[in-house]
């Protein structure tokens, strides 16, 4: 599973990024994550707001920090 987690490395986007590590350690899903913070690629995904996060191509969270049970739902999918 590939995680990416958009933002310029605002407070939000660190609690966020934190959360979907959490997640992952607490599921013990296999999964890697990746920090995206530049703006044109970012941009890229279509997403207009950050925080942002895409698992596997999909876009599960725009413009707010996601909880780390709403973040569990997702990589049980």
């Amino acid at each position: 599973m590939e995680i990416k987690v958009l933002g310029p490395g605002c407070p939000k986007c660190k609690q966020t990024e934190q959360n979907v590590t959490d997640a992952i350690a607490e599921t013990g899903t296999d999964a890697t994550v990746e920090k995206v913070t530049d703006v044109m690629e970012i941009a890229g995904y279509g997403v207009f707001g950050t925080p942002s996060v895409i698992i596997d191509g999909e876009v599960k969270s725009v413009g707010k920090i996601p909880t780390k049970d709403e973040i569990k739902a997702w990589l049980k999918k």
